[in-house]
């Protein structure tokens, strides 16, 4: 698996996250679970970008933490992740966790939709919460 990161919100001043050390042990963690060779790009906006976005494609006119899109047309590439940095770090600060957790965990939550994991019924849920827990156990501290 291969990730590109887009920066369109600067990171360079948050020195709690460390996004190639995410980028690097999501694809490791995705290459062995799904045994895939796809590519995919991760965003990272600030709240109106993400805002507009929900609102023009969603019809839900708020800020949210993640969004994902996916994507066949180019071969082997599965899709964009769009990730509000500080909408993760107000989450990491409710949750009371790292903002590298709640980075990690952002990124490995739209991996999963991209990889056709979704969670609008309770069974879906179940089966996408729980190999969401699984990865991230396997890659990051709680």
């Amino acid at each position: 698996m291969k990730i590109r990161i887009i920066e369109e919100y600067d990171v360079a001043s948050l020195t709690d996250l460390d996004i190639n050390q995410a980028k690097k042990a999501l694809c490791k963690a995705f290459s062995k679970r799904f045994k895939t060779r796809a590519k995919a790009t991760v965003i990272l906006v600030d709240e109106d970008r993400i805002q507009s976005i929900n609102r023009d494609y969603r019809k839900i006119d708020k800020v949210t933490d993640v969004i994902s899109f996916e994507e066949h047309e180019e071969k082997g590439y599965i899709g964009e992740i769009f990730i509000c940095i500080p909408k993760a770090i107000a989450q990491a600060n409710e949750y009371n966790h790292s903002l590298q957790r709640e980075f990690t965990f952002l990124m490995c939550h739209g991996l999963l939709h991209l990889h056709g994991y979704d969670h609008l019924n309770e069974d879906d849920e179940k089966v996408m919460f729980s190999l969401q827990d699984e990865i991230m156990d396997n890659i990051i501290k709680r």
